[in-house]
C-alpha cells in the first residue's frame, strides 16, 4: 500500500475486517462506513484514528468522502443473509440482495486501485427473483453475479436486466455515460474464488 493512498472499509461492523487489514499491511484504515449506531460505536472504539461515516453506504458520495485522495483499497463485507443457504425457502429482499451494487459505484466515481468483496459461497448464484414469490428465480442463478462481473471487467450487453438493476440501485439513466461505461466494461481483472479459513492457515503455516 503506498502513503498516499487510503483504504476504505464499507459496511464495517466491529472492526474484524480491519483488523485484518491493519495485521496485514501495519495500517488502519482511513475511512468506515455503517448504517449502525452500535456498529460505529464499536468500530470507534477499536479504531479511533479511522473517520466514520454513520449512514447508508448508498448515503455516502465517494468523491467527497475520499476528497481526492487515491484509494488503494476498498473493503466490502455486504450482508450475506439473503445468499445464505441458511436462508432456506424463506423470501429474500431484493434490496438486501443488491448492497453490492455499491462496489460499481466506488469503481465509476474513484476508482479504487483494488477492491474485495468477501461474501457466503451463493453470492456467485446471484440472480433475478420471481417477482411474484420474492425467491430466487431457478432458471437464471447466477445471471446478475456474472453481469457484475462483467461491468468490472469487459462489459455487458446494454440489454441486460442486470444494468437496469445496478442503474436502479444507484441511480443512474441507463443512457449516462456511467451506464456506458458499464457497457464497456471498466477493465478491472476480477478473481474470485472459495476461501476457507482453516485451509488458508494451513497453506500459511506448512
Amino acid at each position: 500500500m503506498k502513503d498516499s493512498e487510503i483504504i476504505v472499509d464499507n459496511f464495517a461492523g466491529g472492526g474484524g475486517a480491519s483488523t485484518g487489514i491493519e495485521l496485514a499491511i501495519g495500517r488502519s484504515v482511513d475511512i468506515a462506513i455503517n448504517h449502525d449506531p452500535n456498529a460505529v460505536a464499536m468500530h470507534t472504539t477499536n479504531h479511533p484514528g479511522t473517520l466514520h461515516y454513520c449512514e447508508s453506504v448508498y448515503s455516502v458520495r465517494p468523491k467527497v468522502a475520499t476528497a481526492g485522495r487515491r484509494v488503494g483499497l476498498a473493503w466490502f463485507s455486504p450482508d450475506c443473509r439473503h445468499f445464505s443457504k441458511a436462508k432456506g425457502a424463506k423470501p429474500v429482499e431484493k434490496a438486501i440482495r443488491g448492497l453490492a451494487w455499491i462496489v460499481i459505484r466506488w469503481a465509476l466515481d474513484v476508482g479504487p486501485r483494488v477492491m474485495m468483496l468477501e461474501n457466503v459461497e451463493e453470492f456467485k448464484t446471484w440472480g433475478p427473483l420471481l417477482a411474484a414469490e420474492m425467491r430466487p428465480d431457478p432458471d437464471r442463478v447466477g445471471e446478475t453475479f456474472l453481469a457484475f462481473v462483467g461491468m468490472l471487467t469487459s462489459g455487458v450487453p446494454a440489454d441486460h436486466p442486470a444494468l437496469l438493476e445496478c442503474c436502479e440501485f444507484l441511480e443512474l439513466s441507463p443512457d449516462s455515460e456511467q451506464a456506458k461505461r458499464l457497457v464497456a466494461g471498466l477493465g478491472y481483472v476480477v478473481d474470485f474464488r472459495e476461501l476457507r479459513a482453516l485451509r488458508l492457515w494451513r497453506a500459511n503455516h506448512p
